[in-house]
Protein backbone atom coordinates (compact mmCIF):
# COMPACT_ATOMS: atom_id res chain seq x y z
CA UNK A 1 0.00 0.00 0.00
CA UNK A 2 1.13 3.60 -0.84
CA UNK A 3 0.33 6.37 1.27
CA UNK A 4 0.46 10.53 -0.28
CA UNK A 5 0.14 12.99 2.51
CA UNK A 6 -1.43 16.39 2.04
CA UNK A 7 0.33 19.41 2.69
CA UNK A 8 0.60 23.00 1.73
CA UNK A 9 3.12 24.55 -0.16
CA UNK A 10 4.89 26.86 2.24
CA UNK A 11 7.98 28.07 -0.15
CA UNK A 12 9.93 26.92 -3.57
CA UNK A 13 13.17 27.06 -4.34
CA UNK A 14 14.09 25.93 -7.63
CA UNK A 15 13.04 22.28 -7.94
CA UNK A 16 12.35 21.65 -4.37
CA UNK A 17 9.35 23.22 -2.22
CA UNK A 18 8.93 23.48 1.94
CA UNK A 19 5.56 21.51 2.31
CA UNK A 20 3.96 22.28 5.64
CA UNK A 21 1.84 18.51 7.15
CA UNK A 22 0.43 20.17 10.05
CA UNK A 23 3.23 21.86 11.28
CA UNK A 24 5.70 19.40 10.51
CA UNK A 25 7.71 21.06 7.60
CA UNK A 26 9.65 18.82 5.08
CA UNK A 27 11.26 19.45 1.29
CA UNK A 28 8.96 17.69 -1.84
CA UNK A 29 10.90 17.66 -5.35
CA UNK A 30 7.98 19.65 -7.45
CA UNK A 31 10.24 17.99 -10.72
CA UNK A 32 6.81 15.83 -11.22
CA UNK A 33 4.31 18.57 -11.85
CA UNK A 34 4.04 21.27 -15.23
CA UNK A 35 5.94 24.19 -14.38
CA UNK A 36 3.56 26.83 -12.73
CA UNK A 37 0.97 24.47 -11.28
CA UNK A 38 2.36 24.87 -7.76
CA UNK A 39 3.31 27.95 -6.16
CA UNK A 40 3.41 28.83 -2.41
CA UNK A 41 0.15 28.37 -0.78
CA UNK A 42 -1.13 25.08 -2.80
CA UNK A 43 -2.36 22.19 -1.15
CA UNK A 44 -0.59 19.00 -2.38
CA UNK A 45 -0.32 15.10 -2.02
CA UNK A 46 3.19 14.09 -0.94
CA UNK A 47 4.34 10.73 -1.72
CA UNK A 48 8.32 9.47 -1.12
CA UNK A 49 9.26 13.19 -1.48
CA UNK A 50 7.89 14.34 -4.28
CA UNK A 51 4.65 16.26 -4.99
CA UNK A 52 2.16 13.96 -6.96
CA UNK A 53 -0.86 16.15 -7.35
CA UNK A 54 -2.29 19.28 -6.28
CA UNK A 55 -5.39 19.41 -4.08
CA UNK A 56 -8.35 21.96 -3.58
CA UNK A 57 -8.30 23.34 0.08
CA UNK A 58 -11.42 21.12 0.85
CA UNK A 59 -10.57 18.05 -0.43
CA UNK A 60 -7.08 18.43 1.23
CA UNK A 61 -8.90 19.46 5.15
CA UNK A 62 -11.26 16.56 4.63
CA UNK A 63 -8.26 14.15 3.69
CA UNK A 64 -6.19 15.19 6.89
CA UNK A 65 -9.42 15.24 8.81
CA UNK A 66 -10.13 11.25 7.66
CA UNK A 67 -6.11 10.40 8.50
CA UNK A 68 -7.09 11.77 12.22
CA UNK A 69 -9.33 9.51 12.11
CA UNK A 70 -7.74 6.84 11.07
CA UNK A 71 -5.16 7.39 13.95
CA UNK A 72 -7.16 7.54 16.71
CA UNK A 73 -8.36 4.12 15.96
CA UNK A 74 -5.22 2.64 15.23
CA UNK A 75 -3.90 0.50 18.49
CA UNK A 76 -0.97 1.39 20.37
CA UNK A 77 1.74 -0.89 19.58
CA UNK A 78 2.71 -1.58 22.85
CA UNK A 79 -0.61 -2.79 23.23
CA UNK A 80 0.02 -6.17 21.67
Amino acid sequence: MCLAIPGKIESIDGRTAIVDFGGVKREAIIDLMEKGTVNPGTWVLVHTGFVIQTLDEKEALETLEAWKEVLANTPNPDEF
